[in-house]
């Protein structure tokens, strides 16, 4: 009978595993989430899988063992409590296909508001906060100068959040 199950893919071959997966007709299932982060001192939007090195396989271990998908190229191991592989519940994968979040931050970009440090420049070691994104490649902080607000367009790589 098939079910789902959690396998472990070794760093950075996600996607090997799973085009290898697939030849062998197994289902594979990683989902995705986009966010915006700083890459290169750039907001960007970014897709990255929601569960890192993770993805969810169906198949049925009466047609295809289990050793055959553990040795496949890419994959590690899977997920087991005890000595079987531990199966996932059809409405958790259910729920996964159907989650589609929006407006996601990695949490090491700030929002207005947050505090950050300037890393870089004549400002370097003060503590400032987050205003708003300035272009692409630099953001507007707010400076306390001599007890006085000061906005400041500060590049995305010389600051970084507290």
């Amino acid at each position: 009978m098939e079910s789902w199950y959690l396998l472990y893919c070794k760093r950075g071959q996600l996607l090997r595993a799973q085009e290898h997966l697939e030849r062998q007709a197994v289902n594979c299932l990683t989902p995705m989430i986009t966010l915006e982060k700083i890459v290169r001192g750039r907001r960007t939007a970014v897709s990255e899988p929601l569960f890192p090195n993770y993805m969810f396989v169906k198949f049925d271990p009466e047609n295809i063992h289990t050793t055959t998908v553990n040795s496949t190229r890419g994959v590690s191991h899977f997920v087991r409590f005890g000595s079987q592989p531990a199966s996932v519940p059809e409405n958790v994968i259910d729920r996964l296909i159907n989650y589609h979040p929006e407006n996601v931050t990695d949490p090491q970009t700030p929002y207005p508001g947050d505090s950050v440090v300037i890393t870089e420049g004549a400002f370097e070691g003060l503590e400032a906060i987050f205003s708003e994104p300035d272009g692409e490649a630099r953001s507007m902080l707010l400076l306390n100068l001599l007890n006085k607000q000061v906005r400041q367009s500060v590049k995305n790589t010389d600051f970084r959040k507290l």
